[in-house]
C-alpha cells in the first residue's frame, strides 16, 4: 500500500484543492470562506479553513505587518496549506495576500489544478464599513 497524496484523497473520496481567497480588508473574504466551509462540511467533505484568526494567534504570532512579515505570513500559510492538501483535505484560505509575487509563490507549490485563486472584489465604500 502506497501512502501518498492520492491514497489519502481516495480514502476521503474527494479531490484535494486549495481555495485561496484574496482581496481588500473588509471585502467579505472571511464571510465567503466560512460559507464555503459550511457547505463542504454539509456535503461530508474533509476541509479546513485557514484565516487570520487561527494563523496569526499561533503559527504566525511572531510576525508583524511589515512587507517582509506579510511575505513570510503568506509563505507559512502556503506551506501549511500544502501539508493539508497532501493529507487529502480541501483547504480554504482567507487572507489579503497583497503581493502578486507571493500569491504566485503559493500557487507554484501545488500541482496544476490544485490551486484556485479567488479575488473577492468589493468597492472601497463596502471595505471601509
Amino acid at each position: 500500500l502506497d501512502i501518498d497524496k492520492q491514497s489519502r484523497a481516495n480514502i476521503k473520496h474527494q479531490v484535494p484543492k486549495i481555495i485561496w481567497l484574496t482581496g481588500l480588508s473588509g471585502a467579505g473574504k472571511s464571510s465567503i470562506a466560512n460559507l464555503i466551509e459550511k457547505k463542504l462540511i454539509a456535503k461530508t467533505r474533509h476541509s479546513y479553513l485557514l484565516d487570520g484568526d487561527n494563523v496569526r494567534h499561533g503559527l504566525n504570532k511572531d510576525l508583524g505587518f511589515t512587507d517582509a512579515d506579510r511575505v513570510e505570513n503568506i509563505r507559512r500559510i502556503a506551506e501549511t496549506a500544502k501539508l493539508m492538501l497532501d493529507a487529502g483535505l480541501i483547504v480554504i484560505t482567507s487572507f489579503i495576500s497583497p503581493f502578486r509575487a507571493e500569491r504566485e509563490m503559493a500557487r507554484n507549490l501545488f500541482d496544476k489544478g490544485e490551486f484556485i485563486e479567488v479575488f473577492v472584489e468589493a468597492s472601497l465604500e463596502v471595505c471601509e464599513k
